[in-house]
């Protein structure tokens, strides 16, 4: 038995396919399913059941690809000891961001990166939350920045900042000209979502559960649409489809302060208002997640410590 052939029976688990499960380990299919087979010979049992439309993992294969990881993640520990002995920031980051976080959170996270951490690059993936914890899991990603609630599967937990949600309206609304709003004003409104997937759609629909109803049925495509990214439904907004609701971090200065660049495009002043909430906000909490077991103490730490120096207007940070 090999950490090579422990390494390839993950990757055919996680694919449920030989040929990918090649591609993803950088091996010829042959070369992948040879060792497979000589290690299920050595046991003396199938890991894996093989049929034409699919593979399948077998019981006792399930617990034999999880004892596989854990030992697949316990070698490479080693490796992590013997580089923190040298320099215990020494070696990329594999880090999870969800996708409303990232493209407004990544730009300045990098720059603080490089800039005090530079023999530690991030290596990013954006992903669903259920996709990041995963990852974690099988020890693909190295932490992730998620947003709660999410599942609890102990792992270790770092609190980063409270951050407010706003309402965007399009700027011929009547709602555009008030100072604030509330959720009762929006019940009236076509509320505009994220597809189902996205933990932000789930945060707007505690926000506004009567939308909740329309998620599945027909009567709902007339009053609430989906769209595949925040900035996507943004560009709804201002072409007067309805309203949603946005992260402040995802909100461009240029909107708050009614400047409008020459540049100015469907997310600042010139085509879409954002509007607070009366009285306390409804808040996402965004946290740093990592693996009980992950070695690397101070790259976590440094992460946390760039993530605090980056520009995070709006949102309350959190020790």
């Amino acid at each position: 038995m090999t950490l090579t052939e422990l390494k390839y029976i993950v990757a055919v688990a996680r694919e449920r396919h030989f040929g990918k499960a090649a591609e993803a380990c950088f091996v010829s299919q042959p070369t992948l399913s040879v060792a497979i087979k000589k290690l299920e010979e050595e046991l003396e049992l199938k890991i894996f059941e093989r049929n034409a439309s699919e593979i399948a993992v077998t019981p006792l294969g399930e617990e034999i690809v999880r004892q596989a990881q854990t030992v697949l993640e316990q070698a490479a520990a080693i490796k992590e000891i013997a580089k923190r002995g040298k320099d215990p920031l020494a070696g990329p980051l594999r880090l999870g961001v969800i996708y409303t976080i990232g493209p407004y959170l990544l730009p300045n996270l990098v720059r603080q990166v490089i800039e005090r951490t530079p023999q530690m690059p991030l290596m990013l993936q954006e992903n669903f939350t259920t996709k990041l914890l995963e990852q974690l899991r099988l020890g693909e990603i190295d932490c992730a920045i998620l947003a709660e609630p999410f599942p609890d599967t102990n792992l270790a937990l770092a609190p980063l900042y409270d951050e407010p949600f706003l309402a965007a309206v399009p700027v011929n609304h009547p709602l555009a000209k008030a100072d604030s709003i509330t959720s009762e004003e929006l019940k009236r409104e076509t509320m505009l979502l994220l597809g189902t997937g996205h933990c932000f759609r789930d945060h707007v629909l505690e926000v506004c559960p009567e939308f909740a109803r329309f998620s599945n049925d027909a009567e709902g495509i007339r009053k609430s649409f989906e769209g595949s990214s925040l900035e996507t439904i943004k560009h709804m907004v201002a072409a007067g489809m309805g309203v949603t609701l946005v992260p402040r971090l995802s909100v461009p200065s240029s909107a708050l302060d009614g400047s409008a660049p020459e540049d100015a495009d469907f997310g600042d002043s010139s085509f879409v208002r954002y509007l607070p909430f009366q009285g306390d906000p409804p808040t996402r909490r965004v946290v740093l997640a990592w693996r009980r077991s992950f070695t690397r103490y101070e790259a976590i730490a440094e992460l946390r410590n760039a993530i605090y120096a980056c520009e995070l207007p709006g949102v309350k940070r959190l020790s």
